[in-house]
């Protein structure tokens, strides 16, 4: 399943101004390393350099269309092809960020306690990622993959779980001397629904139009974005606005 760091990026304003908030609140001022774990197309990473100009900042991702275009956007920083999952720094790192992207990863039970593992003493694990499953936009997209057009063949598919604010807490507090979790909800005002099915598909609906053929491809997306037209009704300028929850974490070891 590849990414396209185009159609990701359409709305980067909506999807920098999270990170933009989070690598605000990182307590840390002296940093001498800091990676950025699922760097997209480098606006996360860009946010981050900004923060820490006297850092090395290095920003990962396992997709090759997202490097190039996170090169391009920043030839002066270092961007590598590698899977964050699996990724382990030779020294420890004062700041880690993962900006929408631990998400897509299974296992948080040990993912996050192994990257906390990966900090420098006093180091910070910087993380935000969508909080929004019970939202209508996630729901809807699991009530037409369930269609019996091609429910074999995306019927199952499933984001990874994610859990409550107070089961990340608890599983950090051993690690760290201090955690901040908090959750908002950014209202986005898009141009219409079909702005919203757009959205989507940068991000939530890959997994499922990854498997369809061009025909059910088209045939999916009409029926998702009536189903949005009624979920997110239009203001009477025509705006769709999309409330879109997030949860942040800062954890310092």
């Amino acid at each position: 399943m590849t990414w396209s760091a185009q159609q990701y990026s359409r709305f980067e304003a909506e999807r920098t101004r999270p990170v933009r908030d989070l690598v605000a609140a990182i307590p840390n001022e002296d940093v001498k390393t800091a990676v950025d774990l699922g760097c997209g197309p480098g606006n996360s990473t860009e946010v981050l350099a900004q923060r820490y100009p006297q850092a090395r900042v290095t920003g990962l991702d396992s997709d090759q269309d997202m490097i190039a275009a996170a090169r391009k956007r920043s030839p002066q920083t270092t961007f590598e092809l590698a899977d964050i999952a699996q990724w382990t720094p030779g020294a420890g790192c004062d700041v880690i960020l993962a900006n929408a992207s631990l998400q897509w990863l299974p296992d948080h039970q040990t993912l996050y306690p192994r990257l906390v593992g990966c900090l420098a003493p006093n180091g910070t694990l910087a993380i935000q990622t969508p909080d929004n499953l019970q939202e209508p936009a996630h729901v809807l997209a699991q009530e037409v993959a369930a269609d019996p057009r091609w429910g074999g063949k995306i019927a199952q598919v499933r984001q990874h779980n994610r859990h409550a604010p107070q089961w990340y807490y608890g599983l950090l507090q051993p690690l760290c001397q201090h955690i901040d979790v908090w959750r908002t909800t950014y209202f986005h005002p898009l141009e219409n629904a079909q702005a919203v099915v757009e959205w989507f598909k940068g991000s939530a609906l890959r997994p499922f139009l990854a498997k369809l053929d061009d025909e059910e491809k088209t045939v999916f997306l009409q029926m998702y974005k009536a189903r949005i037209e009624q979920a997110y009704p239009a203001l009477p300028s025509g705006t769709v606005l999309l409330p879109f929850p997030r949860l942040f974490i800062l954890a310092t070891r």
